[in-house]
């Protein structure tokens, strides 16, 4: 058995359903202290939701001090779990990893307790090669990205703020491949802008419209303009801006009562070439033309990034096509990430992780085959950068 296999295997026996750790970052803590790393705490939250947070890093040798600014590379990822649903559907126990048919199932398995065992097999096998290296390298590990994602790497990126401390790439490792390991990569997300939109009307008996005002009516015409407006056009690396009602709460139950109020709760999903602020005031610029009385409540979840080609991803696509023949596709699609946060202290973020298809399912699992070639490919990476900071 690969030690990376062995060590994704140890942190998928561990129930750490989110906000729980399960003793993950201690095993992790351990692999990493002994190669260099000053292995830090930084929890957060209340007692009832008590979120793990370890910052590891290892500074580079003192040899290439002299060389320009010593660049710092960031390993960053989360040991929680979404919970199983019901265990009777499960074909194994979900945190008993389990090999069939040349996959390893348990919850976690893809999303995201392999990509981080391939981290540090591959950080070890780098400075078992390179003992002097010319980087820095950290690790950003969190036990709060499948639940609030408070008190998580968004608190471990505040106190690196606060101190100073430089980063100056990211690899994210979330499951971003479609078919093979190294297929797809995020060089960017969009960001995420909720709205909670009450539309006050006049409550009454429905028989005596004239003696009432239905909040509901008076929303949809300003609802469809919502829905059929064009925010904007995207870029080479975005798809369009795109609104989208998720619900629509109204009425008393009674079938004979106009209600008073409506509430619509809608969310953003935006472009780098559209900023929260900006979207706020064309909503209410267009609810204010349609004559509503309303109140409106909003919730940034997350301001887009793009990282554009460059060092970093020029390095990961190299590492890529060496490891696995394979031309990577960019891509910006999908949900968002703990990226969202670590992109406002480091220029340079992308997600690189095995195939997605059964993240977050009954019965997730890895391909076993996708696993080494993850880990090549995190070292290759790191190897390419080295050589890059040596050049």
């Amino acid at each position: 058995m690969s030690r990376t296999l062995y060590l994704a295997e140890q942190l998928i026996s561990r129930p750490s359903v989110t906000p729980e750790d399960a003793g993950c970052l201690d095993l992790l803590a351990e692999r990493l202290a002994p190669l260099g790393f000053a292995c830090e705490r930084i929890d957060s939250g209340p007692d009832s939701f008590r979120v793990s947070n370890l910052w590891a890093k290892r500074p580079a040798a003192p040899a290439h001090s002299a060389h320009a600014a010593i660049k710092t590379i960031v390993f960053a990822g989360h040991t929680d779990v979404v919970p199983t649903g019901p265990l009777e559907q499960w074909s194994s126990d979900p945190f008993t990893p389990t090999h069939r048919d040349g996959r390893l199932y348990g919850r976690g398995a893809s999303d995201m307790k392999t990509s981080i065992a391939a981290f540090v097999v591959a950080v070890e096998e780098f400075l078992a090669a390179t003992p002097e290296p010319a980087l820095s390298i950290a690790f950003l590990l969190t036990s709060d990205e499948e639940g609030p994602s408070v008190d998580g790497t968004k608190v471990v990126v505040e106190t690196l703020r606060t101190r100073g401390e430089p980063l100056d790439y990211c690899i994210v490792g979330e499951p971003t491949s479609v078919k093979q390991t190294g297929d797809m990569i995020k060089n960017g997300r969009r960001g995420t802008l909720s709205g909670r939109l009450t539309v006050r009307g006049i409550q009454g008996h429905i028989a005596y419209p004239q003696l009432a005002r239905n909040p509901i009516h008076q929303a949809m015409p300003a609802l469809a303009e919502l829905a059929s407006t064009v925010w904007d056009e995207g870029n080479d690396f975005f798809p369009p801006t795109s609104w989208q009602v998720s619900n629509i709460h109204g009425g008393t139950g009674a079938t004979n009562i106009i209600p008073g109020h409506v509430v619509v709760d809608f969310n953003f999903r935006f472009s780098t070439e559209s900023t929260a602020e900006g979207l706020k005031g064309r909503v209410d610029a267009l609810l204010d033309r349609h004559g509503l009385e309303y109140d409106l409540v909003w919730t940034l979840g997350g301001q887009p990034f793009l990282t554009t080609p460059g060092e970093l991803v020029s390095a990961v696509q190299q590492a890529i096509t060496a490891e696995a023949g394979l031309a990577t596709e960019l891509s910006t699609t999908g949900g968002t990430s703990d990226g969202r946060f670590i992109a406002q202290v480091c220029p340079q973020v992308i997600e690189l992780g095995p195939p997605n298809a059964t993240i977050h399912k009954i019965d997730e699992h890895i391909v076993v085959a996708d696993i080494e070639p993850l880990k090549n490919i995190y070292r290759r990476t790191l190897e390419n950068l080295h050589a890059q900071a040596l050049a």
